[in-house]
């Protein structure tokens, strides 16, 4: 576990930037995520954190009443602002001080990030207090309870199914999970690769940095390609994640999905 993370440079060095050469499967994955965040903000007022590079802000703006987007690293945030210019509120924003009114959202996402997070709780806590009642908080992550699951050297914890209903249940939200990207769907190369790819992982053999993997990924995903700036609206990726229980782990999907709803003020 890091205690010390400079914003500046590690999230950088670990976030999917334009033009980067990355695996088709991150585009994929990227691009789902938002298309799936699409009918919870429709005509509504979102904050993104986190926000990374900002890939999918587009098809946020494009449907919401209002969108604003933070992320802590000033360089990322610059990134982003320097593709959207005036069309997207882009501030320098830390998630678990969210520079905000009480009762002055309607959605709250974090894509892929809530286990860099200092304080999930904090975070949380914050989600409770900027949302209306009915509010919701849409979550993606990386599915740590699969067998080759490689996490981040720069994430502080890794929430699965039980452990992200059980921190946001707490706070007077209820939690509908689902799954996306199973196992099982995956190229021949990945499936024959998983036991390898999961004793590396144990042996802490996996490069840190996006730069350093890219020879992992051409090994595991074949060809790549190259991360865009903004991505396409592409309605053929729309693929219906798959209902989750939430009082186990789940061992079948990449990628975990929750829709935190907030049932008001305790």
């Amino acid at each position: 576990m890091i205690t010390t993370i400079n914003p500046e440079t590690d999230f950088v060095s670990v976030t999917e930037l334009a033009n980067d050469e990355v695996s088709e499967e991150q585009v994929v994955r990227l691009t789902h995520r938002y298309l799936w965040a699409r009918r919870f903000c429709q005509g509504k007022d979102v904050l993104e954190i986190a926000c990374g590079a900002g890939q999918g802000l587009g098809v946020l703006a494009r449907i919401s009443r209002s969108l604003k987007a933070g992320d802590i690293s000033s360089a990322l945030a610059d990134q982003a602002r320097s593709h959207y210019r005036e069309r997207i509120d882009i501030r320098v924003m830390d998630a678990t001080h969210l520079p905000l009114p009480d009762n002055s959202l309607d959605i709250v996402i974090i894509f892929e990030a809530i286990y860099y997070l200092s304080s999930a709780e904090a975070f949380v806590t914050e989600c409770k207090r900027v949302l209306r009642v009915g509010g919701k908080v849409l979550i993606a992550t990386a599915n740590k309870d699969l067998y080759d699951f490689n996490p981040s050297p720069f994430s502080i914890r890794y929430y699965g199914v039980q452990e992200l209903g059980n921190l946001f249940r707490k706070h007077g939200f209820s939690c509908e999970f689902s799954g996306y990207m199973s196992v099982d769907s995956v190229s021949w190369r990945q499936r024959v690769l998983r036991p390898i790819k999961a004793l590396v992982v144990k042996m802490g053999l996996v490069p840190k940095t996006m730069s350093g993997k890219k020879f992992l990924k051409r090994l595991v995903f074949g060809r790549l390609v190259t991360m865009p700036a903004e991505i396409v609206n592409d309605e053929e990726m729309i693929v219906a994640p798959v209902h989750l229980q939430p009082d186990r782990p789940d061992r079948r999907f990449k990628v975990i999905y929750l829709v935190a709803s907030s049932e008001g003020r305790r």
